[in-house]
């Protein structure tokens, strides 16, 4: 188990603020923040790159807050992947193995074992400057697993992929922390926190806004910020199956209740929807849309542009709407109003 506790580190005019969380053994941690937000000042903290002014790191029962990166079981994937670009994949790979002394014969027995977990024995032989962005990734990963770390951190490691690779890439961490690998993931994107994290911290001006499950970070945000940042607030556990139409499914949410989206292919994983595709009524809707439900106002509250409308189906769905409509339509708790939207505004994120 990884704990930090009241970390703060002050870098010119920005600074890290009393960072306190763990991440327990086997769990995938997200950090999840806009640039700027601190993340990667913390990861650093974590990695032993950069000493704290206050607060403290502890690895497993031990305090790690002053030790070198290299005694502190922990690796460290960077953002732009930090390989040695005269070195082939085989070198770049061996190269912690030497410095920690492995007899040849045991260094390419575990060598050919991650190249053959991450897809790369093809590349053995060539030069990293040959590869392409996905395959250096691998890489990377390969040759910071080689030592076998307590923990793997991970800073933006999909950020300069195409969205092909990034799946891959994705499904490989998914499968390494399924086998055990603890890993504490930075990124800015929040579609990568539904995928793969555990629990996110949301990260913001040098400050942990809030620490929680995925539905709980992405269903009740405890600040204007976080909610700003996820942009999500209709955002439900689902399974999808195919309907008769190709491409388009059918979303179960609960028992009784399903949602059209389009999707290539089913599986389990995450609907979101944004509240501004919602449409409300207080009559039966005439409408192409192919989601329509029937339901009760449980809350009214005002809202930046207007006010939020939350509308029980069986799952509360939040309707964005102005005062104006507010008014016309007569809401209040209690009510049984309409709603609306298209299947081409869901979106699926898969978690298999």
């Amino acid at each position: 188990m990884l704990k930090v506790q009241g970390v703060s580190k002050q870098m010119g005019k920005f600074a890290v603020r009393n960072a306190t969380f763990q991440v327990n053994a086997g769990e995938y941690f997200m950090l999840l923040g806009p640039s700027g937000a601190g993340k990667t000042i913390l990861l650093e903290i974590i990695a032993g790159l950069i000493n704290p002014d206050s607060g403290y790191v502890e690895l497993n029962n031990r305090n790690i807050t002053k030790q070198p990166i290299q005694k502190r079981d922990i690796g460290l994937v960077f953002q732009n992947f930090e390989l040695f670009p005269h070195f082939s994949v085989q070198q770049n790979i061996a190269f912690p193995l030497r410095n920690k002394g492995m007899k040849r014969e045991e260094m390419n027995g575990l060598i050919n074992e991650l190249a053959e977990q991450f897809g790369i024995v093809h590349l053995l032989k060539q030069n990293v400057q040959k590869l392409s962005g996905g395959e250096q990734q691998r890489v990377a990963l390969a040759r910071t697993l080689a030592t076998k770390p307590s923990i793997l951190l991970l800073d933006e490691p999909m950020s300069a992929l195409d969205a092909e690779k990034r799946t891959e890439i994705r499904s490989m961490l998914r499968n390494l922390n399924r086998k055990g690998q603890t890993i504490i993931h930075v990124t800015h994107d929040f579609e990568e926190a539904i995928a793969l994290g555990h629990t996110i911290a949301v990260m913001g001006n040098g400050e942990i806004e809030q620490i929680g499950s995925t539905e709980e970070v992405f269903n009740r945000p405890s600040s204007n910020f976080v909610a700003k940042l996820v942009g999500v607030r209709n955002f439900f556990p689902a399974t999808l199956s195919p309907s008769k139409e190709p491409n388009l499914m059918m979303a179960r949410v609960k028992e009784n209740l399903m949602i059209y989206l389009y999707a290539e292919k089913p599986g389990s994983g995450y609907i979101l929807f944004p509240d501004s595709a919602v449409s409300i009524t207080d009559g039966p809707q005439n409408t192409s849309a192919l989601n329509n439900f029937k339901g009760n106002i449980t809350d009214i509250y005002p809202h930046r542009y207007g006010y939020e409308v939350v509308v029980d189906i069986g799952i509360k769905v939040i309707v964005n709407i102005t005062h104006e409509s507010l008014l016309k339509m007569k809401l209040a708790i209690g009510k049984m109003v309409w709603i609306s939207f298209k299947a081409g505004s869901v979106q699926f994120v898969p978690i298999n």
